[in-house]
């Protein structure tokens, strides 16, 4: 394993183990950084304890060596906070300040705790302190833009420490006193460029090395590439190279010169592929996202991005698949080469080429999950092999590696106006394929964020149906982590869309979620209301699947409000829809509803011949836990009927159906709500009763 020997904002040092980071450097401020933390606040001084973690600043310049500072103070104080350390990176690679609210919600994913789709980034940055509370971390901020950012993730404990990154002071934060960086003492300086070089062509020369260390002002950054320019040309002097950089002059900073001279030794190939990755979304590239930007294959892609990596332009990250980063120092640089080489035509075409790239992995990823489909597997072997996957688990871990990328693909997409199809489609395949490997819980926070993208473009492009979708998608999200009413007013806006696009399906599909939501507001009037407009839609189109299940829903709501004639009304249209379209399960399900509304309505007896109707409809339907299910109730009832015998009889009938599962169903039943509770008049039914009939899984 290797750590990262000297920050260069992104350029990654190999050969250095985890027990010697390979440091260099940085004596003076490492030790003041460590007596800070010791040192007594403004609060201990006046007699109060400390309300919040302990702030330690680091600024300097891009390329300063600030975050391997950063890195290697937290590494020597790690003991010290046995819970652990949490890094985040506020900006974006053009200096974008990152959202304190995908940066909270990153950080608790990253702890492992629930983060609730759509929630507010008051609501994230609370639950992120709360998680550290009465913790030891170390929580590493890079990148900081302004002192908001860190003030809204400081911790609420003293036992904490926060260690920011940032170009300059992040006034608004109190007795904070940052730690400004220069560049590296000389000799550091001369170690860092042998190490490229290699000792012997320092040694020879040291003065020359000494005047290469001042004409890059011994910044890390600028030294890592100048250490990579001669280490490609192992015949070149070190005093060339510094001849060179004084020939340049003073414009521009040294990194700026250093960067230039590299650039302009590349070969011509080579040098519009560097320029292009500016346009790689997060700074994160791999072979396919070259590839697709230069206009080349994926192995001469992959080739020239390990060349790059050689000379100090880009670092391989971690992982089990190849993946490069764009240092955030070269990231302006990249972009003031590719405005003041290539035409804007030609980088929105490059751009457009790797959004079309990335919706076909997209494609084949989601596709390699459905090898069951004829189609898809059709469709897979007719995607060139370079975009197929071997496995699944292959598809997946591609899916998880890029996910930053992927993520931000689809902003920048967005913010970009002129790709809005491509964006669309984008969309569509990174939530299908999310959802396939994922599921759509596990996936929830990162769909909410793509749905309210597609919401942005559908309302800038002026179209309708796209913007009832993307309201339903939030609006079922919403609806998912308990905020119902922030889910009814988007249910509300995406009915509209739907009638102003004549989507008969979305209006349906709009009026049925509002009566749904009203149900779970536990206004049961409303929600018969709503399940009857959508009824009528359904009937008025001959969609008699779709008209049996509501006339069900609306069975549910009836018997929520206590009104079982109108639930057992309901239930019997629902049995008459489904007897026509010959769907023997769920006729077999209305009939245990129906059974269930007979209970609460004082009718045992009515309700035990439903019961035993839908254990046969149900073993015909081959239902082995319905069936189960079935004589669990059966047995209940029979029970408060007082015939033990025959109740003990379907208990044992449902325990040789369900085997080992007869605890953990039993348990279930008991945690949603059983007969044996449910059974009074006044009762309304079970959670699991409710999801079943209105089609929720």
């Amino acid at each position: 394993m290797t750590d990262q020997a000297v920050d260069t904002d992104g350029v990654r040092l190999s050969g250095h183990s985890s027990q010697d980071s390979g440091f260099l450097g940085r004596t003076r401020e490492l030790k003041e950084l460590r007596a800070d933390i010791e040192r007594a606040g403004l609060d201990t001084l006046a007699g109060k304890k400390a309300p919040r973690a302990r702030v330690l600043l680091i600024a300097g310049k891009p390329g300063s060596g600030r975050s391997a500072l950063a890195g290697e103070l937290v590494r020597q104080i790690a003991d010290r906070y046995p819970d652990g350390v949490l890094r985040a990176r506020l900006a974006e690679p053009d200096g974008t300040p990152v959202p304190v609210g995908r940066t909270a919600r990153e950080l608790l994913a990253e702890l492992g705790l629930p983060v609730p789709a759509g929630a507010a980034e008051d609501d994230l940055t609370a639950s992120f302190r709360e998680a550290l509370d009465g913790r030891r971390r170390v929580l590493l901020l890079d990148d900081a833009v302004d002192a908001e950012q860190v003030d809204a993730l400081l911790p609420d404990t003293p036992d904490c420490l926060v260690v920011a990154v940032s170009r300059g002071p992040l006034t608004g934060i109190s007795d904070v006193r940052p730690c400004t960086l220069g560049g590296l003492d000389t000799k550091s300086a001369v170690e860092l460029l042998s190490r490229s070089t290699g000792s012997v062509r320092i040694t020879v020369d040291p003065r020359a090395a000494e005047g290469l260390v001042e004409a890059c002002q011994a910044q890390p950054a600028a030294l890592v590439l100048a250490g990579g320019w001669l280490a490609a040309r192992p015949k070149t002097a070190v005093a060339d190279l510094a001849k060179q950089l004084h020939a340049e002059g003073d414009e521009g900073s040294a990194l700026d010169r250093v960067f230039r001279l590299v650039h302009a030794s590349l070969p011509a190939p080579a040098a519009r592929t560097l320029r292009l990755l500016a346009l790689a979304p997060a700074g994160l590239a791999d072979p396919h996202t070259a590839s697709a930007l230069a206009g080349c294959s994926v192995g001469g892609a992959r080739t020239t991005l390990d060349d790059f990596v050689a000379l100090g332009l880009l670092r391989r990250t971690a992982g089990p698949l190849p993946q490069y980063e764009v240092p955030g120092c070269l990231h302006p640089l990249l972009v003031a080469l590719t405005e003041a080489h290539d035409r804007p035509a030609e980088l929105q075409l490059a751009r457009a080429r790797m959004l079309e790239r990335t919706v076909r992995l997209l494609q084949s990823c989601r596709a390699i999950t459905e090898t069951d489909n004829p189609e898809a597997r059709e469709k897979l072997q007719g995607m060139p092999r370079a975009l197929r996957f071997p496995t699944p688990r292959a598809a997946a871990d591609w899916l998880r590696l890029r996910r930053p990328a992927l993520l931000a693909s689809a902003r920048l997409a967005v913010a970009d106006g002129e790709l809005d199809t491509l964006a669309r489609r984008l969309m569509s395949q990174l939530v299908r394929a999310t959802v396939a490997h994922f599921g759509t819980h596990a996936a929830a926070p990162d769909l909410y964020g793509v749905h309210r993208l597609v919401l942005d473009v559908a309302e800038r492009r002026d179209l309708p149906r796209e913007r009832a979708a993307a309201l339903l998608n939030l609006g079922d999200l919403d609806a998912r982590t308990g905020r119902l009413t922030e889910a009814l007013a988007r249910y509300r806006a995406a009915l509209d869309a739907a009638r102003a696009a004549q989507d008969p399906y979305a209006t349906g599909r709009a009026m049925e979620s509002v009566g749904g939501t009203h149900q779970e507001l536990g206004d049961y009037d409303r929600a018969t209301d709503w399940f009857g407009r959508a009824l009528a839609e359904r009937l008025a189109r001959g969609e008699r699947e779709d008209a049996a299940r509501l006339y069900g829903r609306i069975a549910t709501a009836h018997t929520y409000a206590g009104r079982y004639g109108e639930a057992q009304r309901g239930w019997r249209a629902a049995l008459a829809g489904y007897r026509k379209l010959d769907d023997v399960a769920a006729y077999a399900r209305a009939l245990s509803e129906l059974a269930r509304v007979q209970e609460y309505a004082g009718r045992p007896e009515e309700s035990l011949r439903t019961c035993q109707e839908a254990v046969e409809w149900a073993r015909r339907a081959e239902d082995v836990r319905l069936q189960a299910a079935l004589h669990l109730r059966l047995a209940d009832t029979l029970e408060h009927l007082g015939d033990t015998t025959a109740a003990g009889l379907h208990r044992s009938a449902a325990e040789r159906m369900l085997g080992e599962e007869i605890q953990e169903f039993q348990e279930v039943r008991e945690a949603q709500g059983s007969d044996s509770d449910d059974s009074s008049p006044g009762s309304g039914p079970s959670a699991y009763e409710i999801r079943s009939a209105s089609g929720k899984d």
